[in-house]
C-alpha cells in the first residue's frame, strides 16, 4: 500500500479530492501555521485534511503535502487522510507545524489515477488493475511490459530473452486483427514505453481495462491503456539514492544429438530411402550450441537525487542499462537521465518531467526467412562440420555437396560477416502549469513533446556462411530517421460537494501532431583498411550509390469531457465523451464519437448493511465504445508511381508518365469497440481480503483487414484496408489480495489472480467466410488463428494395415506407405490425402491464465515470489518439425527411438530421406500441450539495521538476491512454452522464437 499512496500522493496531475472552506479563526489571538505533511518515510501526502478541532475552519495540502491555515494560538489542528491514522497537535504558538502521519494498514488504497484526473479507490465504477513500483522493478527487465507479467487478470505479456526484445502484451484479448498495442501515457504524455524508458523512474502503474475506464482517451484506447506515474521529489533535505544489480543469464539449450548419434540416424535415414551415405567428416565433432550461446551479463545501475522546499520539489535519476546477450553478436545498452519539478506560488503551479535517453542495439541475423535466426540454424547444422573452414569464401564451415547436405547458415559466420546495429537518442516529456482561482476550480495547460533521432547500420563483409551461396560484394545499408510528436492540452476541472452530492466535471481539447522523416543509402564495394582489414563502413567509400527517403505526418483533434456524481458515498456516476478527428481517414470519416457511462453501488454504505466481517462492497456495471485507427499513413489515398515511361509515335518516342500502382479505400474509418463490463469489489476483515471479479463482452465492429488482391487489378503496393470483420471477446476476471500485519516483526500478503478469454471472430466481411495463414485458419464463428491441419491416427506396422486403410469405397488411401509411416486420416473420405483432409483441431488460446505472488517480512528479511501459469493451449513445435522429419538434413533430436521391424514398438515413424508424408509439416504431429506454471521471480533481500546505518551516515542499505524462470512445469518439448510470437494469425507457432533467460541477480540499494 506504501507505495501505490506515494504515486498518489505525488501525481502532478491529481484533481483536488476534499476542498474544505476556508475561514478565518475567531480567536482573538490568531497565527499563520504552515507545514508539510508526509509519510513516515518522508514522502509527501497531497490533499491531506487539515482541521481546527472543534470548527468549521479547514483546508487541505497541496500536491507536494504543503498547507497553510490560520487558526488560534490555543487551538489543536487535526491532520487526517483516508489510509493514514489521525493525528491531533496543538499548535502553542507555533507557526511551523511539519507533521507524519502513519498508514492504516486496513484502509482502502486512496487514490487512482485516471485519464486527466484521480479518483479515489473506492470510487471506482470501473476496471482498473494498480501494479505497485515495488513489485515492477525487483524483477530485472527491459521494459515495463515483461515487469507487468502476472500481476495483473486480462493483461497477458510474453517475453523473450534477446537483448532489448520488447514483450507482446496482450489487455482483454485481441481486439483487432493489426495490433494488439496498448496506449501508453507517461506523466501525462501520449508516448511508448518501449526499451528505451527506464522502469526504475517508476511510481506506479494503473492499467485501463474496459471501455468506461479508458473512453477518456477514445480512438487509440480499444487495446486498453497504461498509465505511468514516474517518481516525483520530495520535500525536505536532498536525499540520494543508488542501486546496483549484476545478473548473469543462460540460455535453454536443445537436448541434441551428439556426432555419433546422429552419424547413425542419418545413415538410416539414408539407407531407408536407398540413397549413398554422405561422406561426414567423422574428424569434426562440433557443439554447434556451444560455439553460439554464452553466458549473458545484464547491469543495471542507477542514483537519483530529490528534495524540495515548501512550494517546490525535484527529482532527477540516472541509469546504465546494459545486456550482453545469451547469443553472440546480441547486445543491448542503455543510458537515460530524468529531470521532474514543480513548483507553486499562491494559486499558481507549474512543472516538468523530462526524460532523456540514448540505446545502442546489435543484433545478429541474415536476411533469409528461415536462416540467420540461430535458434534454428544451430539444430540445422551437423556435429560433423566445423566452425572454420579456409576452403570457403570467408574462411567459415557450413553444408558441403556430398559431405554435408544442408543449406543452413553459420551463426558464427553471420555474427562476423554482418553489422546490424541500431542507435536511437530519445527527448520525451511534458511541461505543464496550473492556476486554481478558486477551491473548486482549476484550469491546467500540458504540452508535451518528444523527439527521436535514430540510426540504422546494415554492413555486409565478403564471405560465406551456406551452401551454394552466389557471391556478393561487400556492401552497407544505412538510415537516419527522425520522429516528432507534438501534444497540446487544455483541461478545466470542477470539482464541488453540495450537502450530499459530490461532482466533478472535467473538459478539455486534445491537438496531437506526429512526424517522421527518414533518409537511407546504400553503397556497394566497400574499402578496407589493410592494416586491420577493417571495412570502411562510411557511405561515400563505394560505389553503385542507391538513395531514398520519405516523409509521414498525422494529426488528431479531441474535445472530451467527464462527469463524475457521487451520492452519499453509496451511488456512483462516470460519463464519459470523447470526439476525435484524425488525419489518417477521409474527410468523410475524420470524426467519431466515443462514450461511455458507468455505474456503481456501495452496498456497504447502506443503512441495512450491518457485517462486521465485510468491510467494503461494491457492484459495478458500464458500458462504452473505443476507437482503433492504428494504421498507416495515407492508407486511403492512392500511390502514384511517378517513374514510368511510355513509348509513342511513329518512332516510338519515350516520355515521361505516371500510374497508380497501389489500390486505395477512400472509405476507411474507425474500429469501433463496444464493451460491457460488471464487477464486484469485496473487502473482507478490515479489507485485509479484497476480492474484485469482472465479467465484460468486447465486441470490436468495422475491423480493418488487409484483404489480398490479384495483381491483374492493377495494384502493386500491397493488400488494401479495409473496414470488415467483427472479433468478440468475452471474458471473466477474479483478483484475490490479503495483506496481514502479525506484529511489529512480521508482515506477510499473497494475491491470486486469474482470467479466462473466449475469442470469436464473428465475421469476416466482403463475402468471405475464411483466411487461411500457414498452419491455421481463422473462420467465422471460431476463434482467430485455428490450428487446421492433417490429423494422424498412429503407424502402420504392416503391408497389411496398409492395404486394408480404405475409404467408404474400397479404395486403398495410402497405397505408397510402407510399414513404420504415419497413418494420416482421409476426413473427406475420397481415397487419398490432399489438403481438403485438413481440419480445425485445436485452439492456440489458453483456457485460463493466473498469477500468484506472495511476500513475507521478517524484521529486516523480506521474501517474495511470483509464479505465472498458463492453461490449455495447444501451440506448434517448430523444433521438432525440423529435427524430427529427416526427409531435409538437420540435426535430430538425442533419444529418440525410430520405427524398425526389429523395434515397432514406438511413436516415432521410420526415418527415411526424400519427401515423404512423414515429414509434412502441416499435420498435428508437430502440436504439442502448451501450458505450463513458470516461477517467473524469487528473491530474498535483507535491510541493514539503522542503528548501523548512522555510523556510517546512511539511512538505508540492502543487499538482495534473486532469480527468475529457474523453475517451469510443462510438457511443452520445446525450449520455452512462455514464447512470443508476433503474428497475429500464428500466436502458437514457436520457429526460431528467443527464449526467456535464466537470471541470477545480486543487487544492492543505499540513500543518505
Amino acid at each position: 500500500m506504501r507505495t501505490m499512496l506515494t504515486f498518489v500522493f505525488r501525481f502532478k496531475f491529481a484533481l483536488l479530492l476534499a476542498v474544505f472552506p476556508m475561514q478565518n479563526a475567531q480567536a482573538q489571538d490568531t497565527l499563520e501555521v504552515s507545514g508539510s505533511i508526509t509519510t513516515p518515510d518522508g514522502a509527501p501526502i497531497p490533499f491531506a485534511n487539515v482541521l481546527v478541532k472543534d470548527t468549521d475552519t479547514g483546508t487541505s495540502a497541496d500536491m507536494d503535502g504543503n498547507y497553510s491555515i490560520t487558526a488560534s494560538s490555543d487551538a489543536i489542528l487535526v491532520f487526517s487522510y483516508v489510509g493514514f491514522g489521525t493525528e491531533e497537535i496543538p499548535v502553542n504558538n507555533q507557526t511551523v507545524i511539519h507533521v507524519q502521519l502513519k498508514e492504516d494498514v486496513a484502509a482502502l488504497d486512496e487514490v487512482v489515477v485516471v485519464g486527466y484526473g484521480t479518483q479515489q479507490k473506492k470510487d471506482l465504477t470501473s476496471a482498473i488493475s494498480i501494479v505497485k513500483s515495488d513489485q515492477i522493478q525487483k524483477r530485472q527487465t527491459t521494459t515495463i511490459a515483461e515487469s507487468l507479467q502476472g500481476l495483473a487478470p486480462g493483461v497477458n505479456v510474453r517475453g523473450g530473452g534477446r537483448p532489448g526484445q520488447e514483450a507482446r502484451i496482450e489487455i482483454r484479448g485481441l481486439k483487432n486483427l493489426q495490433s494488439a498495442n496498448p496506449l501508453y501515457v507517461i506523466d501525462g504524455l501520449i508516448t511508448t514505453a518501449n526499451r528505451d524508458f527506464n522502469p526504475n523512474d517508476i511510481e506506479s502503474v494503473q492499467i485501463l481495462k474496459d471501455a468506461a475506464a479508458a473512453a477518456i482517451y477514445g480512438s487509440r484506447a480499444a487495446n486498453g491503456v497504461v498509465i505511468i506515474t514516474t517518481k516525483k521529489g520530495r520535500s525536505g533535505p536532498l536525499k540520494v539514492s543508488a542501486s546496483s544489480k549484476m545478473s548473469l543469464t543462460e540460455v535453454p539449450r536443445y537436448d541434441l544429438a551428439g556426432q555419433e548419434e546422429f552419424v547413425r540416424l542419418n545413415n538410416m535415414a539414408y539407407d531407408n530411402a536407398g540413397l549413398s551415405r554422405q561422406e561426414l567428416d567423422l574428424n569434426v565433432n562440433t557443439d554447434w550450441q556451444k560455439e553460439v550461446f554464452r553466458t549473458g551479463l545484464i547491469q543495471d545501475h542507477n542514483v537519483s537525487f530529490s528534495g524540495g522546499g515548501d512550494n517546490s520539489s525535484y527529482f532527477i535519476s540516472t541509469n546504465y542499462f546494459g545486456n550482453k546477450g545469451t547469443v553472440i553478436s546480441t547486445d543491448f545498452d542503455r543510458v537515460s537521465l530524468r529531470v521532474n519539478t514543480s513548483g507553486r506560488k499562491g494559486i499558481f503551479s507549474v512543472g516538468e518531467n523530462l526524460a532523456l535517453s540514448n540505446s545502442k542495439t546489435e543484433e545478429t541475423g541474415a536476411p533469409e526467412a528461415f536462416r540467420g535466426n540461430p535458434f534454428i540454424d544451430v539444430i540445422r547444422l551437423f556435429p560433423t562440420i566445423p566452425v572454420y573452414d579456409d576452403e570457403n569464401p570467408g574462411g567459415y564451415g557450413y553444408g558441403k555437396q556430398g559431405v554435408a547436405n544442408t543449406f543452413a547458415a553459420n551463426p558464427v559466420a553471420i555474427a562476423n560477416l554482418i553489422d546490424r546495429k541500431t542507435e536511437n537518442f530519445r527527448i520525451r516529456g511534458n511541461l505543464w502549469a496550473e492556476i486554481d482561482p478558486f477551491p473548486f476550480l482549476k484550469y491546467r495547460f500540458n504540452f508535451g513533446y518528444e523527439t527521436s533521432f535514430d540510426d540504422y547500420l546494415y554492413l555486409r563483409r565478403e564471405g560465406n556462411w551456406t551452401l551454394n551461396q552466389p557471391y556478393e560484394p561487400s556492401f552497407t545499408n544505412q538510415n537516419k530517421a527522425q520522429s516528432e510528436t507534438k501534444l497540446l492540452e487544455n483541461t478545466l476541472t470542477f470539482d464541488q460537494e453540495f450537502g450530499k452530492h459530490h461532482i466533478t466535471l472535467v473538459a478539455g481539447t486534445t491537438y496531437q501532431k506526429n512526424n517522421y522523416e527518414q533518409i537511407n543509402g546504400t553503397k556497394r564495394n566497400l574499402l578496407v583498411n589493410p592494416n586491420t582489414g577493417e571495412y570502411f563502413d562510411v557511405l561515400d567509400l563505394g560505389d553503385q550509390g542507391i538513395v531514398g527517403g520519405f516523409r509521414n505526418e498525422s494529426t488528431l483533434i479531441s474535445y472530451l469531457g467527464r462527469l463524475e456524481y457521487n451520492y452519499d458515498d453509496r451511488y456512483l456516476l462516470n460519463a464519459v465523451l470523447r470526439r476525435d478527428g484524425s488525419s489518417k481517414f477521409s474527410d468523410e470519416n475524420k470524426w467519431s464519437n466515443f462514450p461511455s457511462v458507468s455505474l456503481g453501488w456501495r452496498l456497504n454504505n447502506e443503512s441495512f448493511f450491518r457485517s462486521e466481517t465485510i468491510s467494503d462492497l461494491k457492484l459495478r456495471a458500464s458500458y462504452g465504445e473505443l476507437g482503433s485507427g492504428d494504421i498507416p499513413d495515407y492508407q486511403y489515398i492512392g500511390l502514384i508511381n511517378t517513374f514510368g515511361a511510355i513509348a509513342l509515335g511513329d518512332g516510338q518516342t519515350l516520355y515521361p508518365s505516371a500510374t497508380q500502382v497501389r489500390l486505395a479505400n477512400s472509405q476507411l474509418r474507425w474500429e469501433t469497440l463496444k464493451q460491457t463490463n460488471i464487477g464486484i469489489d469485496l473487502g473482507l476483515f478490515d479489507n485485509r481480503l479484497q476480492l474484485t471479479a469482472d465479467y465484460f463482452i468486447a465486441r470490436t465492429e468495422n475491423v480493418l483487414f488487409e484483404f489480398p488482391i490479384l495483381l491483374t487489378t492493377g495494384n502493386d503496393g500491397g493488400s488494401p484496408l479495409i473496414n470488415a470483420a467483427t472479433v468478440e471477446n468475452r471474458g471473466f476476471e477474479f483478483n484475490a489480495a490479503y495483506n496481514q500485519v502479525v506484529n511489529d516483526d512480521l508482515s506477510f500478503n499473497a494475491s491470486l489472480n486469474l482470467s479466462t478469454l473466449r475469442n470469436e471472430l464473428i465475421s469476416l466481411g466482403s463475402g468471405l467466410n475464411e483466411s487461411i495463414q500457414g498452419n491455421t485458419i481463422t473462420r467465422s464463428g471460431e476463434p482467430v488463428g485455428m490450428w487446421y491441419v492433417l490429423q494422424t491416427d498412429g503407424l502402420f506396422q504392416s503391408q497389411e494395415e496398409i492395404d486394408n486403410y480404405t475409404n467408404s469405397q474400397g479404395q486403398v488411401i495410402m497405397p505408397d506407405a510402407q510399414p513404420g509411416d504415419i497413418r494420416f486420416k482421409d476426413v473427406n473420405d475420397d481415397g487419398q490425402i490432399t489438403n481438403k483432409d485438413k481440419t480445425v483441431v485445436e485452439s492456440p488460446w489458453p483456457d485460463f491464465e493466473m498469477g500468484f505472488n506472495a511476500g513475507v517480512q521478517y524484521k529486516d528479511f523480506d521474501f517474495s515470489m511470483n509464479w505465472i501459469g498458463s492453461f490449455g493451449a495447444t501451440v506448434y513445435n517448430g523444433f521438432r518439425s525440423i529435427v524430427d522429419r529427416f526427409d531435409d538434413d538437420s540435426n535430430y533430436r538425442s533419444g529418440i527411438q525410430p520405427w524398425t521391424p526389429e523395434n515397432p514398438d514406438t511413436n516415432f515413424p521410420r526415418v527415411v530421406k526424400g519427401t515423404t508424408l512423414n515429414a509434412r509439416g502441416d499435420s498435428d504431429r508437430w502440436l504439442e500441450n502448451g501450458s505450463f506454471a513458470r516461477l517467473k521471480y524469487i528473491g530474498i533481500g535483507y535491510n541493514v539495521p539503522t542503528e548501523l546505518l548512522g555510523k556510517i551516515g546512511f539511512d538505508r542499505a540492502r543487499i538482495s538476491l534473486s532469480a527468475q524462470n529457474i523453475i517451469t512445469i510443462t510438457r511443452y518439448n520445446g525450449l520455452d512454452p512462455e514464447f512470443s510470437n508476433n503474428d497475429i494469425f500464428q500466436r502458437g507457432v514457436d520457429f526460431g522464437s528467443f527464449p526467456n533467460v535464466k537470471t541470477y541477480s545480486l543487487g544492492i540499494e543505499f540513500g543518505f
